[in-house]
């Protein structure tokens, strides 16, 4: 299963934390906050983290000074510093210490989740993390070179596998109907009636690629009635 990308969020004010916590949690990322300066930048630290978004006024340790610290560590973390300042003497500072971007409040959720995903696709992180598919045995797929590894086995696949394995992954809270993938991967309107076999035909043969058994699939299983779905385990 693709990795999501894990966000730590450092805001003392609630309202914001839980917003900004539940529209990126929408969005599929991986959500961790600390609500003060210390414990904010104990997190930073640990290394874990995909992004960092990071108020400037914090109790115990400001912005600030966590931004600093985090970039004398790993001068390629991503961090995207927040505040009600606005003066061009505080954005300097925050840009001069090694933010990535500076949004003041208030601030429009979708332009910060826009500018979010900007940072993370000129990252390296964000980059690698798009492209690689993670499945559980030892099962990873790289989707922009069209190859992949189980275990110490080499994976070659052909593009409308990976097309198939990469719409399964996007929605892989769900299962899929082969009418779904026939338009979405194919391109053939919905209503059309046509033959699904040539679904049916590809997943067989990701399932003798990616499955230790292909006969008794734990990665690319059918749910009765309702089309295909991609699960880790």
């Amino acid at each position: 299963m693709q990795r999501k990308i894990r966000i730590l969020i450092v805001e003392d004010e609630e309202a914001i934390r839980v917003g900004l916590t539940d529209v990126f949690v929408f969005h599929g990322y991986d959500v961790e906050c600390a609500e003060e300066g210390h414990s904010g930048l104990s997190k930073a630290l640990s290394g874990t983290f995909d992004m960092v978004l990071l108020d400037v006024m914090l109790p115990g340790v400001n912005g600030f000074a966590i931004c600093e610290r985090i970039r004398a560590r790993d001068r390629d973390q991503p961090i995207i510093m927040l505040t009600a300042k606005t003066n061009d003497e505080d954005i300097i500072q925050g840009l001069s210490l090694g933010a990535d971007d500076y949004v003041t409040k208030p601030f429009s959720v979708a332009q910060l989740v826009l500018r979010v995903q900007a940072v993370l696709r000129r990252s390296h992180v964000g980059a690698a993390s798009e492209h690689r598919i993670r499945l559980g045995e030892g099962v990873e797929v790289d989707t922009r070179n069209l190859s992949g590894l189980r275990g110490k086995q080499a994976l070659s696949f052909t593009r409308r596998e990976m097309q198939v394995l990469q719409y399964l992954s996007e929605n892989a809270q769900r299962p899929v109907p082969r009418e779904e993938l026939l338009a979405k991967v194919w391109g053939y309107a919905r209503d059309l009636d046509i033959e699904t076999r040539t679904v049916d035909i590809h997943i067989a043969k990701l399932r003798r690629k990616i499955e230790a058994d292909p006969s008794r699939p734990k990665h690319l299983v059918t749910v009765r009635g309702a089309g295909y779905r991609l699960v880790a385990d």
